[in-house]
């Protein structure tokens, strides 16, 4: 069952990374307020995953990473848990929220943009806080993996491991 997601997403990717590179080719970089309403959307996702119009918030959100050629965020399997996601347990919604609060930093912090490790710890903070907001009205979303990482961030460990992962599991394009 893990082949078969692993397999559907390593599709999924190289049709994003397809996709991309045609929508990047057919506009400009994003705009000031392109970017102004990314950090928010990204931060009110972490606090508020279901609110009433996050679906859609989450849908704009990709279909402008996938269409600026201006903000980069490397997605990184490492980041998310062993077991396939499932609706039960919002995998995808914290996953996905690695990307955004990537994005969300990467906006915030041009200067850093190129720092995947700082990139993506941020991710990862980001989808820790999608976590705990969910375990508080759903509780029985548990995820060994997610209370991993919240184990690793108490202990002041967090960016260990993820500058261990970005270095030797993720794959960089540069």
């Amino acid at each position: 069952m893990k082949k078969i997601f692993i397999n559907t997403l390593a599709t999924a990717i190289v049709l994003l990374f397809a996709t991309t590179s045609l929508a990047q080719n057919q506009r400009g970089p994003s705009t000031a307020e392109e970017r102004e309403r990314a950090v928010k959307v990204a931060r009110m996702l972490e606090t508020d995953p279901f609110n009433k119009d996050a679906k859609k918030m989450r849908e704009w959100l990709l279909m402008l990473l996938i269409s600026v050629p201006d903000i980069h965020v490397e997605l990184c399997t490492a980041y998310m848990p062993p077991e396939k996601p499932s609706d039960k347990n919002y995998g995808s919604e914290i996953f996905n929220q690695t990307l955004f609060s990537s994005a969300a930093f990467v906006i915030e912090h041009p200067d850093q943009a190129n720092d995947r490790i700082a990139a993506h710890l941020a991710g990862v903070e980001g989808a820790l806080k999608v976590y705990e907001t969910i375990l508080m009205t759903k509780p029985k979303a548990k995820s060994a993996f997610y209370d991993g990482l919240l184990e690793k961030r108490d202990k002041g460990e967090l960016r260990a491991f993820v500058e261990e992962a970005t270095n030797n599991k993720c794959k960089s394009k540069t």
